[in-house]
């Protein structure tokens, strides 16, 4: 039984085109205390044939409303870093000296990157979640504050505070990509291993044998000549 913390996790996805690339996810430092999902809806009250609202009526307590449309939900949260003593990085405990090296992985996420259309689209994940529930979030970073806190003697942040704000984003060529395994492709990158990505991909790491069959690997322990080639991942049944 896996008795560890569930850590909040984001994979980003970059849009070239028509189509979408997944990145490897990464997790938040800390848990956020909180978080809100908001999502307005819009009520409308009769129109006349100018255009302006119809007058109320006396013979009820309230104007007749008309369903207008939902707009797009919005996740908000505070995620808090600190790097005044080693941090966990890969199952490894390391030592750094600027907090920026871990806020800058959410700040790459507001900025269009070479060769890529738009900012990085976010699959956000926390836990285990009933269906039609706040996890998994997909959206895009519509607002971001970040705050830093404590300085080391050379005048590096070692401490923020991150407020970001997601708003929902839908594509369909996308939403096949995060739910359909049989359409999704993997760019393998420096340091990948086949446990690792059926990990990310299957939530279980001995499923790799799955996709070496699938690309036709013969050394599935090294991958360092494949990188930068594209894997395809095929579906479990």
């Amino acid at each position: 039984m896996n008795t560890g913390l569930e850590k909040l996790s984001i994979t980003p996805f970059s849009k070239k085109g028509d189509r979408f690339q997944r990145f490897p996810a990464f997790p938040a430092q800390f848990n956020p205390e909180s978080y809100s999902i908001s999502k307005p809806v819009t009520w409308s009250p009769p129109q006349t044939s100018s255009g302006s609202n119809a007058k109320t009526q006396s013979k009820v307590n309230a104007p007749i409303i008309s369903f207008g449309g939902g707009g797009s939900r919005q996740l908000s949260l505070e995620l808090f870093f600190d790097v005044t003593g080693p941090i966990e990085r890969n199952g490894q405990k390391v030592a750094i000296a600027d907090v920026r090296e871990e806020t800058n992985k959410i700040v790459i996420l507001t900025r269009i990157e070479r060769d890529e259309d738009q900012p990085r689209v976010c699959k956000i994940t926390w836990g285990k979640a009933p269906v039609g529930s706040d996890f998994p979030f997909t959206g895009v970073i519509s607002s971001l504050t970040q705050k830093f806190t404590q300085f080391n003697r050379d005048g590096n942040p070692v401490r923020a505070n991150l407020t970001v704000t997601f708003v929902e984003f839908l594509d369909p060529k996308l939403d096949k990509l995060l739910t359909d395994p049989e359409l999704t492709t993997w760019l393998v990158r420096g340091g990948d291993t086949l446990s690792n990505i059926a990990a990310e991909l299957y939530r279980d790491p001995t499923r790799w044998r799955v996709i070496a069959e699938a690309n036709d690997i013969d050394d599935p322990r090294h991958l360092e000549k494949l990188v930068g080639h594209r894997l395809t991942i095929p579906k479990v049944r």
